[in-house]
């Protein structure tokens, strides 16, 4: 029957593992929210009624609070790899405290986000709030500086060992024309896809999620003078790659 054919698909197997994730469910929520930041903005920007604007308005807003309730707990585990990460003796230094750097960052942020939840769900105010949230934004900002660096010097090291390699034997022609397709943009957006996000793939998808992230607290910080449309717009791709990452990683 068709309605079994339905039900036992492996697609719909996948999308129950998927979503059986806080990850998963939080990469949708976040793409949800983002795109209605930017809706919320096109529609304000092209004279729509507010009665129209008020929905999108809402979304980005509950959304944000239900990923802020999701997230209570997770600091834990960034302290967690940010130890693991000083304990590991075989990690390239620079990419050492790069990922201490952002695991650290990542957990201040966590912190005093969880702070602030109860004043932004209306359970307690709390008079420093906004100067908690304010810290909060600067430490996750912190956190994307480092992994970014991380990524620009992972890129590099590939360039490195490709100007390293021996091309005078058929090994290292192969290995030579492996490294220059990865550096290609038809690669990162097919090749590094297909082939399960080879190593210079993955980096550039992250360094790309990573500075779309950024302009999130720099305009909260006032770093940058970003309207809701561009940073609507660049929220919704990071999420869409976090959502992708996800989802390949619950096959």
């Amino acid at each position: 029957m068709v309605a079994d054919a339905l039900v036992y698909h492996p697609t719909v197997a996948h999308y129950l593992r998927f979503v059986a994730t806080t990850v998963g469910r939080d990469k949708l929520l976040r793409t949800l929210q983002y795109f209605s930041r930017f809706y919320a903005w096109y529609l304000f920007r092209t004279n729509n009624p507010a009665r129209d604007i008020a929905p999108f308005e809402a979304i980005k807003k509950q959304f944000g609070l239900t990923r802020k309730a999701l997230r209570l707990g997770k600091n834990v585990e960034h302290f967690k790899a940010a130890a693991a990460a000083a304990d590991n003796k075989s990690l390239d230094p620079v990419l050492k405290y790069c990922q201490i750097g952002r695991q650290l960052g990542y957990a201040t942020y966590l912190s005093l986000d969880a702070i602030t939840y109860l004043d932004s769900a209306g359970i307690r105010p709390l008079a420093s709030a906004k100067r908690l949230q304010k810290e909060a934004y600067r430490a996750w900002f912190t956190g994307l500086i480092f992994n970014a660096t991380a990524g620009l010097y992972t890129l590099w090291q590939l360039r490195q060992k490709e100007q390293n390699i021996d091309k005078s034997n058929g090994e290292g022609v192969v290995e030579s024309k492996k490294i220059r397709r990865q550096e290609s943009p038809w690669y990162l957006l097919y090749g590094g896809l297909i082939e399960n996000y080879r190593e210079r793939a993955t980096t550039n998808l992250q360094l790309i999620s990573d500075l779309c992230d950024l302009t999130i607290p720099s305009t909260a910080l006032a770093y940058t003078n970003l309207d809701d449309g561009i940073v609507g717009l660049a929220g919704t791709v990071s999420s869409l790659i976090g959502v992708w990452g996800t989802w390949k990683k619950t096959a």
